[in-house]
C-alpha cells in the first residue's frame, strides 16, 4: 500500500527525522546499492559528510535491516581489525525505489494509442471499483448521514496510506464537510490522465449517497486532494440513493451541491449568494483559475 511523505518520519526511540536528513540517508543507502561493499570512510569522502554523519546513518540503515556488515572472504593483510565494509540487504533492496511512475505512465499512453481514451477511463473505473466495493461494507454500518459516511470514508482511506482528514465547513445551505487527502498513489498517472480523478470522485459520491464536488487535486498542482461533500439535503432523497446503491451501481446523484462558496457568480454572470442550481454540477478536475474560495487542505 502506498503511503505519503511527510515533513518529519518518526524513526527509533520517536525521534524525528527531516526531510533533508531523510534524503541524505536515501544517497547513503543508494551508494551502498551502487558501490558496496563500501567502508564508512568512502561513504565520507564520496558523499563529502562527516565520517559522524555517515556512521550515524549507517547505524540506523543497520538496526532497519537495509543495510548489514560485509563478510570479506578473502584473507586478511597487514595488522588490526579491517575497516567495516557494508553491503544492501535484501530487504533495503525492497526500499530502494522503483521507477515504477513512469512506466505506468508509458503503459497508459500505449492503452490510450492502441485502444483509445475509453479504455484508460474503463481502467481508471475498474481500479477504483475494488476500493469502492470495499469501502461500501465499511460504510455501511454508518447509516445514511453524509457526515457519518464521510467520516468512515475517512478512517478507511487512512487505512489505505491516503493520509485523509475532514472538517465542517460552510453554513446554511452550503454546509457540508471538507475531506481532504494528503497522499494520492497514483498523482503521476492523473496528472497526464484526469480520468483516475473523476473515477474516484463518482465513487466518492456513490459511498456517501450525495453528489460530492472535487475542488482540488494533487494531480493538478494542489498540495492536497479536497472535496466537498454537501451534509444538508433533502432528506428523501439522501435515504433514496444510499438504499439504491451502497456500491459502484451507478446511483444518480443529487444535482446542483456546487461548489463550497459564500460569494460568487453564476454561470450568467449575476453576484450574488450561492445556492442549488437546477443543474448537475461537472465532476471533473477544477481549472487551477477557477477554484472555490473554501481553503483548501486545511483539515
Amino acid at each position: 500500500m502506498f503511503f505519503p511523505e511527510q515533513s518529519q518520519r518518526e524513526t527509533r526511540d520517536g525521534e524525528h527525522v527531516s526531510p533533508l536528513e531523510s534524503r541524505t540517508r536515501s544517497r547513503v543507502l543508494h551508494m551502498v546499492s551502487s558501490d558496496g561493499p563500501v567502508t564508512a570512510a568512502e561513504l565520507g569522502r564520496h558523499l563529502q559528510l562527516t565520517p559522524a554523519a555517515v556512521r550515524r546513518h549507517l547505524d540506523v540503515l543497520v538496526e532497519q535491516g537495509a543495510v548489514v556488515e560485509h563478510e570479506p572472504t578473502a584473507a586478511r593483510r597487514g595488522r588490526g581489525r579491517p575497516a567495516r565494509a557494508y553491503v544492501v540487504s535484501d530487504a533495503g533492496h525492497g526500499a530502494l525505489e522503483a521507477d515504477y511512475d513512469s512506466l505506468a505512465v508509458e503503459v497508459l499512453r500505449y492503452l490510450e494509442t492502441t485502444a483509445g481514451p475509453a479504455a484508460v477511463a474503463d481502467f481508471a473505473r475498474s481500479r477504483v471499483a475494488t476500493l469502492e466495493q470495499r469501502y461500501a461494507v465499511r460504510l455501511a454500518d454508518a447509516g445514511t448521514d453524509p457526515a457519518a459516511r464521510t467520516a468512515a470514508l475517512v478512517e478507511a482511506l487512512s487505512e489505505d496510506g491516503f493520509s485523509a482528514t475532514a472538517r465542517p465547513v460552510g453554513a446554511g445551505g452550503l454546509t457540508g464537510v471538507q475531506l481532504c487527502q494528503g497522499h494520492c498513489p497514483v498523482q503521476h498517472a492523473a496528472a497526464e490522465f484526469p480520468a483516475f480523478c473523476e473515477a474516484e470522485t463518482d465513487a466518492f459520491s456513490r459511498l456517501l449517497g450525495v453528489h460530492v464536488q472535487r475542488l482540488a487535486t494533487l494531480a493538478g498542482g494542489d498540495h492536497v486532494c479536497t472535496t466537498f461533500v454537501p451534509t444538508v439535503v433533502p432528506a428523501g432523497d439522501l435515504t433514496r440513493q444510499v438504499r439504491k446503491s451502497p456500491v459502484a451501481s451507478g446511483v444518480d446523484a443529487p444535482v446542483g451541491t456546487g461548489r463550497h462558496t459564500t460569494d460568487t457568480t453564476d454561470t450568467n454572470g449575476t453576484t450574488g449568494t450561492t445556492g442549488t442550481t437546477d443543474r448537475p454540477t461537472p465532476t471533473t478536475r477544477t481549472p487551477r483559475n477557477d477554484r472555490t474560495h473554501v481553503k483548501e487542505g486545511s483539515s
